[in-house]
């Protein structure tokens, strides 16, 4: 693949692991599910959501800042 830039090399490989870790998150997700609820889907609150998705922001704002160079303090 030498004719295939950082950028584009950096999407592909982003892409599959952020596939892999959802894969991973979705089977934790569904054998807690399993166990807890008789194998019936769980509710989830309005806040739980929020607070998962606040996490994900910080997450993806953690992985944006590597490309900036800049040591945070």
């Amino acid at each position: 693949m030498p004719d295939i830039n950082w950028k584009t090399k950096a999407m592909v490989i982003g892409t599959a692991v952020g596939a892999l870790v959802g894969l991973g998150a979705a089977l934790l997700f569904t054998r807690g599910a399993d166990k807890a609820n008789n194998g019936e889907a769980p509710e989830i609150s309005t806040g739980e959501a929020l607070g998962l998705a606040v996490s994900i922001i910080g997450i993806v704002r953690g992985i944006s800042a590597l490309a900036d160079g800049k040591k945070k303090k």
